[in-house]
């Protein structure tokens, strides 16, 4: 990846093993180290993604309600708002994308349901969690599933921004990191061979889960969320890594259905974005992966936060464009950018990835997710 760098400021899960139908072969494009990732660029090289790493725990128990399987797109909860759910299967449970009434969960006060799971005493939420007996009550564990980007990673760089989530939540809310640098959704999902089958997809070397799913399946309980965020490594052209975007949207939805089956709330998020410019503003860089994380989000009516172009806005507002000269390394070393981003300008040091995981908590704000309850003040 280039030079490690000290940042400025400064757990392997376990479970049994499973099988879930939907996987058949698999490959697509992601830079498991400095090239594809950021092809087409105006400004910069494509950063390293890949490495190693695992954060993990157990995960806690709560209650609260949440979509589950069988919760189609509901219209009202009883003594409360109408829930945000329309068309679609799986419907409930989380704030759909695309829902008639935009508020997903239970009414303040009174007793709902929320895509088949009832909730009593709990606080209007988008996200479908409703803690009982009031909000914010009930012990919840936020999953996090991603790439270098959200693994926690350090003490040099890459830091990402899941290992700094943590820090925005009371003790009733624990994050459990199971972001793994240089991985593709499908191949943190699955064991996935380098051999490219004839339908363009990546050959399976095994359907059994990845250790750190088969984890999060056995500890999820109903109330808690699921943060999915793939994209970067995925558009890698050689296995195991890559996928196509049909099959990237398969896997995401397979996540999403997974955790409302146990009552879970699942979020996809697009692809943080590296740092490109165009004249004085920032511009996107994850091109088709971010979009079919949003696409997913329709699909499967599972709730967005768009990081790409959350972080955008963010690279901007901070004035990081233009970028300063033509010498790409020396800008990452001095100034703020070089406090952001690693010398790749893809990953960050640890005050970009605190600043990532600011958006992120304040986006659990803004878009009004049961899961803000939870949040510091």
């Amino acid at each position: 990846m280039g030079r490690q760098r000290v940042p400025l400021m400064g757990l392997v899960l376990a479970g049994t093993t499973g099988t879930f139908g939907l996987m058949t072969s698999g490959c697509g494009p992601s830079p498991g180290d400095a090239t594809a990732m950021d092809a087409g660029h105006p400004t910069g090289t494509g950063g390293a993604n890949d490495g190693t790493g695992r954060d993990s725990g157990a995960g806690g128990a709560s209650s609260g309600a949440s979509g589950g399987a069988t919760g189609s797109g509901g219209t009202t909860g009883s003594g409360g708002a109408g829930l945000g759910a329309t068309g679609g299967s799986g419907a409930g449970g989380a704030r759909m994308t695309g829902g008639a009434a935009g508020t997903a969960g239970a009414g303040a006060g009174g007793s709902g349901t929320d895509g088949g799971v009832t909730a009593t005493g709990g606080r209007t939420g988008t996200g479908g969690m409703t803690g009982a007996g009031g909000a914010g009550t009930a012990n919840i564990t936020v999953w996090l599933a991603g790439d270098s980007t959200m693994a926690t990673g350090g003490p040099a760089c890459p830091i990402g921004w899941g290992g700094k989530f943590q820090a925005h939540f009371n003790a009733r809310a624990r994050v459990v990191n199971s972001a793994i640098s240089g991985t593709s959704v499908n191949d943190w999902l699955y064991d996935v061979s380098t051999t490219l089958g004839a339908d363009g997809e990546c050959v399976l070397n095994s359907t059994t889960f990845q250790p750190g799913w088969t984890a999060m399946l056995n500890g999820m309980k109903a109330g808690d969320y699921l943060f999915v965020q793939f994209g970067i490594n995925d558009t890698d052209p050689t296995c195991p890594k890559h996928e196509s975007t049909d099959r990237f949207k398969v896997d995401l939805g397979m996540m999403a259905q997974a955790a409302r089956d146990r009552g879970a709330n699942p979020i996809f998020l697009s692809s943080v974005s590296s740092i490109a410019c165009t004249g004085s503003s920032a511009i996107p860089t994850r091109g088709r992966f971010a979009t079919a994380a949003r696409e997913a989000a329709v699909t499967y009516n599972v709730p967005l936060i768009d990081l790409e172009q959350l972080s955008v806005a963010l690279y901007t507002s901070l004035g990081f464009c233009p970028l300063p000269g033509p010498d790409v390394a020396a800008t990452y070393q001095s100034g703020a950018i070089g406090n952001f981003f690693c010398l790749d300008h893809t990953h960050f040091e640890s005050d970009g990835a605190t600043q990532i995981a600011n958006l992120v908590a304040m986006a659990v704000r803004n878009q009004g997710f049961g899961l803000a309850s939870y949040l510091l003040p």
